[in-house]
């Protein structure tokens, strides 16, 4: 006999718990299942093992998908204020740490708690571990009146319910779980999804910028980088493969597969004016960036210069008018073209998803299968770095709780 349930949330992350939260609060009855041991591990290791749990200023704008419009409507419904009022229940402290980004003062577990409290206050039942080897679906013009629409068949046992909820997240970070079982549920029932790739992710280096760039490795710098008519300004970090940093994780989301990253290196400064301003002094360029930028950095920057723009290092007072020229239009526009990224490994999300012109918008449920809903991360919305992914889980989760 199948156990019978009117709710079947399948992934125990904050997509899922807030979902099965507020169809409880409505009188559901709901089981969440999860292949996972341990409950909400991307909550856990997220912001440091802080979690950076919203942004302030989320908005649509902070958001991609082939379907820009589609977030809109959660976002409006359940805003980063609602989740706050939620945290303040529960007693956590919390602060922002920069760009209207809010971390626990404490520990990311305070949050998964919350959620294990809340939905125990609705009496939503659990199931972890538990693999599901199998959804089959009775659709309605072969069902009768009293038929479940779905059968859940898992390693345990089969549960029947009405509404069926895929929360189980991207491919990112498979060390905590990840796997692609959303995707496979949507291909099942022939429902779109959109190209995947990691995201808010490391870029790599081409064996020639390692060469160049291994020995500042650590190194960190303060620039605007562009790509595909997006910029970010934030930190850029210098690693042993690559780059990293806030703004890397940032413009990684827009990057494509052979497109160039465009730097500038100095964005509050006039490097031109810098240049002429200095043009009798008999500093060598290499000391003059340092300046105004971490000293290996510079050093390295001027050795790329005399290889990559064949610009001598010498003093200033030496530099013809077009050579400054030259100097300034390079540390304002430098370029990189990155071999790739580090990969879901490191990435912190999935880029692209189940396709947004297939749900509801209002709902999450597909506009195919009814009573097949998709939130979180499986769905092609994907948020800047900052608390945004989370408040479109929670968003996305509050919006299926009240229709499931």
């Amino acid at each position: 006999m199948a156990l019978i349930k009117d709710v079947v949330v399948i992934g125990a992350g904050a997509a899922g718990l807030m979902c099965a939260i507020q169809a409880g609060k409505r009188g559901r009855s709901v089981i969440i299942i999860d292949h996972a041991r341990k409950l909400a591990e991307k909550i856990r290791i997220s912001g440091g093992g802080r979690c950076n749990f919203t942004n302030l200023y989320a908005k649509p704008e902070n958001f991609q998908s082939n379907n820009p419009h589609f977030c809109r409507s959660a976002l409006a419904r359940f805003t980063p204020r609602d989740f706050i009022a939620l945290v303040k229940k529960h007693g956590i402290r919390y602060h922002e740490k920069k760009l209207g980004q809010l971390f626990c003062d404490e520990s990311a577990q305070q949050i998964i708690n919350m959620l294990r409290n809340e939905c125990e206050a609705v009496n939503i039942t659990w199931q972890m571990s538990s693999q599901v080897n199998q959804v089959i679906h009775h659709a309605e013009e072969q069902a009768s009146t009293k038929d479940p629409r779905f059968i859940i068949k898992t390693e345990h046992n089969s549960i029947a319910c009405n509404a069926l909820v895929i929360a189980t997240g991207g491919l990112s970070i498979p060390q905590i779980g990840a796997s692609p079982f959303g995707y496979q549920i949507a291909k099942q029932f022939g429902i779109n999804v959109t190209k995947l790739r990691p995201a808010l992710v490391g870029l790599t280096f081409s064996p020639e910028d390692l060469v160049e760039f291994k020995k500042i490795t650590g190194v960190s710098i303060d620039a605007e980088v562009s790509c595909n008519n997006q910029s970010f300004r934030e930190n850029v970090l210098f690693t042993h493969r690559g780059l990293s940093g806030p703004a890397i994780l940032q413009i990684s989301s827009y990057w494509q597969p052979g497109a160039v990253l465009h730097f500038n290196l100095l964005p509050q400064q006039n490097v031109q004016q810098i240049c002429f301003d200095n043009r009798k002094s008999s500093l060598l360029l290499t000391n003059l960036l340092a300046q105004y930028l971490p000293k290996r950095f510079a050093q390295a920057w001027c050795a790329m210069a005399a290889t990559k723009l064949s610009i001598a290092i010498k003093p200033i007072n030496q530099y013809r008018e077009n050579e400054l020229n030259q100097i300034a239009e390079n540390l304002h526009n430098w370029q990189i073209k990155p071999s790739g990224t580090v990969g879901y490994k490191k990435a912190e999300v999935t880029l692209g998803g189940v396709d947004t012109h297939e749900l509801s918008s209002k709902t999450m449920e597909s506009r195919q299968i009814p009573g097949l809903y998709f939130i979180g991360e499986v769905v092609d919305v994907t948020g800047h770095l900052g608390g945004f992914n989370f408040q479109w889980a929670w968003s996305s989760g509050y919006a299926a709780g009240q229709f499931v």
